[in-house]
């Protein structure tokens, strides 16, 4: 932190230039409307294709310390499961999980499958903060991470971009854009992307146990005529990694005998088709997606003959899952159609099926457990916005959600619950001028109640009920000459705050085994701050500066020792991030400075174990011609020390006797590279 202090005070003795440019206006397309985010309802960040090039950014995860209060949980080879304001699983292994942050890709739903949040042939991601209840239901309760393409243009393109990295990291993009005729444009990207990873197996004498293999692969087909337009979107998607990643002496050295995987596979298409109605528009999006999932790891991270005591297991989940949705939405053809041109609405109707089937391989299983998922769910929402006076704006949503789903097991347990949730929001926006205003909302959102299906939990313990919680933003925002600034302080109670668990059983020959399950605490408060600010120092020079700061707290819960845990902080929520950026852009050359905060956090409601607050350091220099482009960046140049996932309430290492002590996943240490990119 006290880096970027002393980068703040040399910042503000920086003169402003006269000839400072504008800010450029930022789309938000994540809601039913795009919108300007300065007009948004909510606290917003959007980053393009610019704060990617800077970081070296293949990958989500590369790019998320850059938004204030938004947290990540490892455990896999990639960033998976999320955390806004505090709010997010941690993790999934045998149990459906209801997810707390929605992740959108290319308007496909793909929450709780972080691993293909690929950034190839990125347009912008946005991450909307807060609920999200009228827009995405029950997988918004904190908020919706929405990653979205470049779609086909009229002019005709190419650009090849390849990446050197640290690791052995290899990474090659190609997009081709082509108009096929006035009314029909296609584009098509491209991506290969390998490395060894940070860890080094010293049993097996491999250095890519946890390595990365992805390939990605996207088609967009565009066709506008008079009364219509219709998108369709296709990707594939194939992710082979490996997964060895905990190491009994906490190194990046691990031992494991039998490395685990994270896999996934991914086919999906996403089509838009938009209807002009006369004074109205009738919007139908469909998707289709099935994805292979495999997930494993060497459960005792050793091999045969590390100690008399040792044990051997491994522990593979199989999933085929499949998504289907269907929503359609009318709305006036242009805002301010409706309500003496004062007003704007839209209603819509929401379904979706989804399937999961699980298989899965342990160890000290009689055989192969399987079980059967499925997800049923209809809604209906509406939005409604209109003008009270020439400054003042009243905005308000919500959505009714049915949902039924059934669970069946190879162990012969069943569920099948039904229920109706609720959210929305209401809302006042008051212009202080055209480019400025302040806002008020409260929001409801909400997520769906579960089971839990390992049968030898107490009867209490089996479901867990709706979570749901209100929250209360208060934000300014504006731009003005050549600054962006946005401002809001929120406060969420949650009701019924849905608790990953577990037990440790202790098994015959020592070692240990989980049983995780979920549970609903009785109440907890999420509250905080967020800013961002852009300004542009002179016609040359500009500054990025974002925060957040972050209070959680369970107001009562007992977890499943006994131990009372109120008043302490929830996991995965720390106390602070933030980030601040200066860079240099002139017609030939480029260069960025930039500072990512974080502070330490629980990594679990079940044991006191942290991480650990750190700054890191990262930096871009490129050199631009007519058609090519050449970067060199680096990440974490100071090689601090990042942990990404962490246990603390058992033992695994037999030379040990297996007593309890912490163990850690690593981030990114130093990582270098350089791209090249050329576009004719």
């Amino acid at each position: 932190m006290r880096r970027i202090l002393y980068l703040l005070a040399f910042l503000g003795g920086l003169p402003i230039a006269a000839l400072a440019e504008e800010m450029p206006e930022i789309t938000v397309t994540a809601e039913f409307r795009p919108s300007n985010d300065i007009e948004t309802l909510t606290s917003v960040t959007v980053l393009n294709d610019s704060e990617q090039a800077t970081r070296g950014a293949s990958h989500l995860e590369d790019l998320l310390g850059l938004v204030p209060n938004l947290n990540f949980a490892s455990g896999a080879s990639r960033a998976r499961f999320f955390q806004i304001r505090g709010i997010g699983e941690r993790s999934q292994f045998s149990d459906p999980i209801n997810p707390s942050v929605g992740i959108m890709i290319d308007g496909m739903d793909f929450s709780n499958m972080g691993t293909i949040a690929h950034l190839t042939d990125l347009d912008q991601v946005e991450v909307l903060r807060g609920p999200q209840g009228t827009r995405f239901g029950a997988n918004g309760l904190a908020g919706l991470i929405a990653i979205k393409s470049r779609d086909p243009e009229a002019i005709a393109s190419a650009h090849v971009k390849a990446s050197l990295t640290s690791f052995s990291g290899r990474n090659l993009t190609a997009t081709l854009n082509q108009p096929l005729s006035d009314e029909t444009q296609i584009r098509l990207s491209l991506s290969k992307e390998t490395a060894n990873g940070l860890y080094r197996n010293q049993h097996l004498n491999k250095d890519d146990t946890n390595g990365i293999n992805e390939t990605h692969a996207r088609l967009k087909i565009l066709n506008t005529g008079a009364n219509y337009e219709a998108l369709v979107t296709l990707l594939h998607a194939n992710v082979n990694n490996g997964f060895d990643a905990f190491s009994l002496d906490n190194t990046l050295n691990t031992l494991s005998d039998e490395p685990g995987f994270d896999r996934q596979k991914t086919n999906a298409l996403a089509a838009r088709i938009t209807l002009s109605l006369n004074e109205h528009r009738l919007e139908v999006l469909g998707t289709l997606s099935r994805s292979e999932l495999g997930y494993g790891y060497d459960e005792d991270w050793s091999f045969v003959g590390i100690h008399p005591f040792g044990y051997q297991s491994t522990d593979h989940y199989l999933r085929n899952r499949r998504h289907q949705t269907l929503e359609m939405r009318l709305m006036p053809k242009a805002a301010g159609e409706a309500f003496n041109e004062r007003g704007d609405w839209v209603i819509g109707l929401y379904r979706t099926h989804q399937s999961t089937e699980l298989t899965r391989l342990y160890t000290f299983s009689a055989g192969p457990y399987t079980s059967d998922y499925r997800n049923d769910a209809t809604a209906i929402y509406a939005e409604l916005d209109f003008d009270l006076s020439d400054k003042l704006r009243w905005n308000s949503g919500a959505r009714i959600e049915r949902r039924t789903r059934t669970f069946s097991d190879s162990l012969a347990v069943a569920f099948n619950p039904t229920e109706t949730l609720w959210g929305g929001r209401i809302g006042l926006q008051y212009h202080l001028q055209p480019t400025a205003n302040v806002y008020f909302r409260i929001s409801k959102g909400f997520k769906a109640g579960g089971f839990n299906t390992d049968g030898t939990l107490s009867p209490e313990l089996l479901e867990y009920d709706a979570e749901s919680l209100i929250e209360t933003e208060v934000g300014f925002k504006t731009t003005f000459a050549a600054t962006r600034l946005k401002l809001a302080l929120f406060r969420a109670d949650r009701r019924d705050q849905q608790v990953k668990s577990s037990f440790v059983r202790p098994r015959s020959d020592g070692s240990t085994e989980f049983v995780d399950f979920v549970g609903n605490a009785a109440e907890g408060v999420n509250q905080g701050v967020e800013v961002e600010l852009e300004h542009q120092l002179s016609n040359a020079f500009s500054l990025r500066v974002a925060g957040g700061v972050l209070d959680t707290v369970f107001s009562q819960f007992i977890n499943e020792f006994g131990e009372d845990l109120g008043g302490r902080d929830q996991a995965q929520a720390p106390r602070y991030t933030g980030s601040i950026a200066l860079a240099y852009q002139a017609t030939s050359t480029f260069f960025n400075l930039s500072f990512d905060a974080k502070d330490d956090y629980y990594f679990s409601d079940r044991h006191a174990v942290k991480s650990r607050a750190y700054t890191t350091v990262n930096t871009a220099f490129g050199l631009k011609k007519q058609t090519w482009e050449l970067t060199f960046w680096g990440r974490n140049l100071a090689n601090e020390t990042i942990l990404t996932r962490g246990f603390g309430s058992f033992g695994n290492d037999p030379r040990k006797d297996y007593v309890t002590e912490p163990y850690y996943q690593f981030g990114s240490p130093r990582t270098l590279g350089v791209t090249l990119a050329f576009e004719p």
